[in-house]
């Protein structure tokens, strides 16, 4: 049926400005009416506070409503809906009231609010903004522990766009138009593209809330759509390549989870017990979506525990917002990886610096986007390290089904195994150390061996020996692809990391062996041409230290230049000695030059 209307109603103006001292007042006279709200209607762990919002008397009224509190335990859903939408600016010039309190509210609440309310029925609804006392960080942080929970409970989610403009009740007709006739016909889409670019379709909490839904409906303005028909409509119109690739990737993983929320179970528990909706791996949830946005950067964490397989609670990862950016961030990886490796982290950038030894596993020989799935990827593996119960002689490999994640994944990415880690990680190589694309890989897939089928769990516990140092780089970088700066580890010791950040001789030692360790990987997975690049890159900086010593040497006596000479015989010792006989002199007799 068409998208249903009716007149749109205009926001409040803003109360009048009065002097400094009566803002004040107010303020704190506001502040007080909100904790009294909250001390009123106190909730438990077990517990939610629902809004019910009245019927207005006219257009002209203003919202009132009532805040009261349920418990969430009970079975099958509940007579509620639940709203997903943006926040917007910090900004709250609008009032509503609650239980006789006045309640400041950010404007795209207040208009979803004036579009919700109905002339006639009360309505009753779960809005984050309202429902948790957003002063209290223990409150909010169980809160937002159960959030998966209360929107696959809601009888319905409503997601609201936000307010109409030119265009936009046109662009949801013809897209529900697409789903019921399966054509492609429009006429508006200008006004489409300018809809999917919306803030909505750019949160990362928007993700668990379609994810947990029943059934969802979809309003801009008045106009509304029903959910599953407005991912049809969208795959009728085959906007795939009228639409940037970052926006390409939000609509489809938007859309993906809105349509698979009617096929998924809404009581799975994870292993400790707690509500989830058991979709990927954490560490796969984080791949795929930490470029989303988030006002609080804590948020892109805690917005992907309700959709987790796995058991975050296990290293104290859950919703707390008494705890900085850094201090989760380590919980982070410490849980994705294992306790042997160290870390380094900043208190204000989404960067970490990762080092452990590990074992190489193999290489993406290919990759390419799954034919069924627009968020996976057919990942071919050819593997370097068979188990010594495997005689083969040849090499072998198996193929993976992979989510689609923020860094693509690519031919020439290598497979390893940290030491302590039961998942393998995908790593890039950049010169003097790695960049980290999927922290850790759980494969759908069985690895196939020449002499029969293994599973590529057993093959992880076949690996003991662990020979190469790794030094990792995990940036969450909205533009992860690109690789200008990245190719040096300087560009991500501006963290800094004060144990790397060495100058003079111990610099260019550290620098050589940084590079050194990369090649050795290389060497390993026969990339040789990138090892034979870092070759000569190592031995490069080694030769700008020699030089740099002997002009030294020559106006230097005594202890000071003893000292040189030691430093100078371990530079030449570490240019002629190399595992595997790669060496200055076998790279120059392999160029057509005799020593």
């Amino acid at each position: 049926m068409p998208a249903t209307r009716m007149p749109a109603p205009g926001l409040p103006t803003a109360p009048a400005t009065g002097s400094a001292d009566t803002e004040t007042s107010a303020s704190v006279d506001n502040t007080k009416q909100v904790e009294n709200l909250y001390y009123k209607v106190p909730i438990s762990r077990s517990h939610i506070r629902l809004l019910r919002l009245l019927p207005p008397k006219n257009e002209d009224t203003a919202i009132y409503c009532k805040l009261f509190c349920t418990a969430l335990d009970s079975k099958g859903t509940r007579p509620y809906e639940a709203l997903s939408y943006v926040w917007g600016s910090e900004d709250k010039p609008c009032f509503i009231f609650i239980n006789g309190c006045k309640l400041a509210v950010g404007k795209n609440l207040y208009a979803a609010l004036l579009h919700l309310r109905d002339h006639s029925i009360k309505r009753t609804i779960w809005i984050d903004a309202i429902c948790i006392n957003q002063g209290d960080n223990e409150e909010k942080g169980h809160q937002v522990q159960s959030m998966a929970k209360i929107y696959a409970k809601a009888s319905r989610v409503i997601v609201w766009l936000g307010e109409e403009t030119a265009g936009s009740d046109q662009a949801l007709e013809e897209i529900r138009i697409a789903a019921e006739l399966s054509t492609r016909r429009f006429d508006n889409k200008a006004g489409i593209l300018t809809l999917l670019q919306r803030p909505w379709f750019w949160r990362i909490w928007v993700l668990q809330e379609v994810a947990a839904a029943r059934h969802i409906l979809i309003k801009c303005g008045s106009a509304e759509i029903d959910g599953f028909a407005f991912c049809s409509g969208l795959d009728a119109l085959k906007l795939s390549n009228e639409l940037r690739a970052d926006l390409r990737a939000r609509i489809f993983s938007v859309t993906y989870l809105i349509r698979g929320a009617i096929f998924r179970p809404k009581y799975a528990t994870s292993q400790s017990d707690n509500f989830s909706l058991d979709i990927r791996p954490l560490g796969e949830l984080i791949e795929m979506y930490h470029t989303r946005e988030a006002t609080d950067r804590r948020d892109k964490v805690y917005a992907l525990l309700g959709m987790s397989s796995d058991n975050p609670t296990a290293a104290g990862l859950f919703a707390d917002y008494d705890i900085s950016w850094k201090q989760l961030f380590n919980k982070l990886i410490h849980f994705l990886l294992p306790e042997l490796v160290s870390v380094d982290l900043s208190d204000d950038k989404e960067i970490a610096v990762i080092e452990g030894k590990g074992s190489i596993l193999g290489e993406v020989s290919s990759v390419k986007r799954n034919a069924t799935w627009e968020d996976r990827q057919d990942v071919d593996i050819t593997w370097s390290n068979a188990p010594s119960y495997i005689c083969v002689k040849e090499a072998w490999g198996s193929s993976w089904t992979l989510p689609t994640t923020v860094k693509s994944v690519q031919q020439g990415d290598v497979i390893c195994l940290l030491q302590g880690a039961s998942r393998p990680t995908i790593l890039r190589p950049y010169n003097d150390h790695w960049a980290v694309i999927m922290i850790a890989v759980s494969p759908a897939g069985d690895s196939q061996a020449t002499t029969g089928d293994i599973k590529w769990s057993e093959l992880l516990q076949s690996i003991t020996v662990f020979s190469h140092y790794f030094l990792l780089e995990w940036d969450w970088d909205t533009n992860p692809d690109r690789q200008q700066d990245k190719n040096n580890y300087d560009y991500f010791t501006s963290i800094p990391v004060p144990k790397h950040s060495k100058t003079g001789l111990e610099g260019c030692l550290n620098a050589a062996t940084r590079i050194r360790n990369v090649r050795l990987v290389l060497q390993e997975v026969k990339q040789y041409g990138g090892a034979v690049k870092n070759l000569w890159e190592e031995t490069a900086v080694l030769e700008r230290a020699l030089r740099s010593m002997s002009n030294q040497k020559k106006t230097c006596l005594g202890p000071e230049n003893s000292e040189k000479e030691d430093a100078e015989e371990t530079i030449v010792n570490q240019l002629i000695e190399d595992k595997g006989q790669w060496t200055l002199l076998c790279l120059a007799a392999g160029n057509g030059h005799e020593t």
